[in-house]
């Protein structure tokens, strides 16, 4: 049987070495948390705008508290990393904003979703 010893060296340079190889994969880790509660956001807000500027075209409209509670069940659960949610919702006469963001500590994300208020109806009924 041969036996194997380990240098002295060896375990120097792996305790230097190990710190840095955790630090890169743990802050992969926390890139992909913010990217995928960037996208999360970013869906949400576009899909509340979408959803307003259809609700706009009914006869009663839609007011900036729906769309805000809508954004919110949309949301809810789904970031990993950004906790702390906020909307606002602005609706002008062609068109729907929703601004969107998220933070926790020092990261933070801010999106701006538009929406354009069509009415399809009219030009279908235009053209007979």
């Amino acid at each position: 049987m041969k036996k194997y010893m380990v240098r002295g060296s060896m375990t120097v340079e792996m305790s230097v070495l190990m710190p840095m190889i955790l630090f890169l994969i743990m802050g992969c880790i926390l890139a992909v948390f913010y990217f995928h509660d960037k996208n999360i956001l970013s869906g949400t807000a576009y899909e509340t705008a979408v959803v307003g500027s259809t609700k706009a075209r009914d006869k009663n409209g839609v007011k900036p508290g729906e769309l805000e509670a809508l954004f919110h069940q949309r949301v809810k659960d789904k970031c990993i990393l950004l906790t702390r949610t906020q909307v606002s919702v602005q609706i002008e006469k062609d068109e729907i904003e929703v601004i969107a963001g998220g933070s926790r500590r020092n990261i933070k994300v801010s999106v701006i979703r538009r929406a354009a208020i069509t009415e399809p109806e009219k030009k279908i009924r235009n053209q007979r």
